[in-house]
């Protein structure tokens, strides 16, 4: 297999992993989205959601207005510029991300060791690193 196929054979299998785990979320892919960028990313504005996720501002103010309904994230005026709003994680917002994360874990968890045996289950391990350089090394592109 050559590096294209490969690249290709790696970006379809971890989307389809991606989105499989997904399934375990018992919130809105875009909810648990905000949540896991303010976590990561500490305070942020509407607009910078939006450009991070590359949605519109309109839908992600959408999302942002239902976590705020549901005191998942709260509000405080932009220190730089009184007319934007810089969003925060709530306590409760991170409870919910916790919980929206192990459920993942747990999940794929329990995949891994009905599907895996020892051997596969430490190439699997063996894999994280590289996996983890490559995500490094995009990220900074």
């Amino acid at each position: 297999m050559d590096d294209k196929q490969l690249a290709e054979e790696l970006r379809l299998t971890i989307g389809r992993l991606v989105r499989t785990v997904r399934t375990a979320d018992t919130m809105p892919p875009g909810e648990a989205a905000v949540l896991g960028y303010l976590d990561r990313g500490g305070p942020l504005t509407t607009a910078e959601i939006a450009q991070q996720r590359g949605v519109t501002h309109q839908s992600a103010a959408k999302t942002v207005k239902d976590l705020l309904a549901q005191h998942l994230v709260r509000a405080e005026p932009h220190p730089d510029d009184g007319r934007k709003l810089l969003l925060h994680l709530t306590r409760a917002g991170r409870d919910r991300l916790a919980e929206e994360r192990r459920r993942r874990a747990d999940w794929l968890g329990a995949a891994i060791n009905d599907v895996l045996d020892a051997d596969e289950r430490r190439t699997l391990e063996a894999a994280l690193p590289l996996l983890s350089r490559l995500s490094t090394h995009l990220h900074g592109k």
